[in-house]
């Protein structure tokens, strides 16, 4: 079973660890909803994510709504490649506010360059 957790780095940063995939979402809503009662703007480090799949992308998304509805700016830095390749694959690399480590190079999905 995967493991997930949330980690306070002071002055409304936080960072997340483990995997982000259909066992540890749930937890980590939970943890999230917590988190973005306090008072922005915020920042998300998921440069400890060590895998992700459609179900952490689910949960960036959640937070970016939960954020929103209350009047938050919320940012995503450092994201996985898994992270980034799959919110292109799914036209949603320039809806995330991705900064940092491959987010630069996740604006959608790449074409294979045929000769």
């Amino acid at each position: 079973m995967s493991r997930a957790r949330i980690l306070s780095k002071g002055n409304a940063r936080f960072a997340v660890e483990g995997a982000l995939d259909f066992s540890t979402v749930t937890g980590l809503a939970a943890e999230g909803d917590r988190l973005l009662r306090g008072r922005g703007p915020m920042e998300i480090d998921l440069g400890g994510v060590s895998a992700a799949n459609s179900a952490g992308l689910a949960l960036l998304l959640e937070w970016l709504d939960l954020a929103g509805r209350r009047g938050l700016r919320l940012r995503y830095l450092n994201p996985p490649e898994s992270l980034v390749r799959l919110a292109g694959l799914s036209n949603l690399g320039g809806v995330l506010p991705m900064i940092g480590i491959g987010a630069e190079r996740g604006r959608g999905p790449r074409r294979p360059a045929f000769d």
